[in-house]
């Protein structure tokens, strides 16, 4: 999110403690599909939160439940959008990333990130050369590697 107008602190005060709400209910309840999260702030008016979640399927099912935060949020953003939108900028983006499409590395700190989220492997389990661990996939259901 970004605040467009400090002034405007009744519009986007409500927007930014949404966040922390919704990822509190997940947090409660894995089966949702949140894996992890992280909390950045880019500036003292942008606030980002990077999710890992399970399956994209989870995040739709999510984004649509009417017993859950995240629906209710969407509902009030809109229906203040006209006033609100100028104090309070909002952007989502996604990414489906395959297996062995990625690579973390991380050298004198703990997990963080995807690390934190999913779990991590010494970095030469995979092999030594970044072509080699980028071609990793785990054995497909039918016991044939992907």
């Amino acid at each position: 999110m970004r605040i467009n107008h400090f002034r405007g602190v009744h519009h986007w005060l409500p927007v930014l403690l949404a966040m922390p709400r919704m990822l509190r209910e997940l947090s409660g309840d894995r089966s949702r599909g949140l894996l992890g999260h992280t909390l950045l702030l880019g500036s003292p008016r942008t606030y980002y939160v990077v999710q890992y979640w399970e399956s994209r399927e989870k995040l739709y099912a999510y984004a649509a439940a009417s017993d859950m935060f995240h629906r209710k949020a969407w509902a009030m953003i809109n229906r203040k959008e006209k006033k609100s939108r100028q104090h309070v900028g909002l952007w989502h983006e996604a990414y489906v990333v395959p297996e062995g499409g990625y690579e973390s590395i991380y050298a004198d700190m703990p997990a963080y990130g995807l690390a934190a989220a999913t779990g991590s492997l010494p970095v030469e389990s995979r092999g030594r050369r970044a072509a080699d661990r980028f071609a990793h996939r785990s054995p497909a259901k039918s016991g044939e590697v992907g």
